[in-house]
């Protein structure tokens, strides 16, 4: 269920002509390593692990909107932020992540 939900996410990357194509290799890499984490997760914490995906793909949905809403984008990436924040402690690779994630779509001018 990850894998196919990644694909999805990195296939809407691709055709995004709000991401610059020099930055979505970066961001391929930050989905790979979320997916190992996520996948690390769900070993003991399946419901977070399911709300961080969520999040992540709900964040790449609205980065890659033909009509992209700032506003949206905000919200969701609050919300991936939120998901992973009482993991830091057993989970640190994972919440700076999230964090690099967060902070990618932000600067990319989304």
């Amino acid at each position: 269920m990850l894998k196919h939900t990644l694909e999805k996410i990195e296939s809407k990357i691709k055709l995004s002509p709000n991401i610059p194509d020099d930055k979505k290799m970066e961001y391929f890499d930050l989905l790979n390593d979320l997916n190992n984490e996520i996948t690390e997760l769900s070993k003991t914490e399946k419901e977070k692990a399911e709300s961080i995906k969520g999040f992540t793909k709900i964040s790449a949905h609205e980065a890659t909107r033909d009509q992209v809403d700032p506003h949206l984008i905000q919200i969701s990436l609050e919300g991936l932020s939120s998901s992973v924040k009482e993991l830091h402690a057993s989970y640190p690779k994972l919440v700076n992540t999230v964090n690099s994630i967060c902070t990618f779509l932000s600067k990319i001018g989304i």
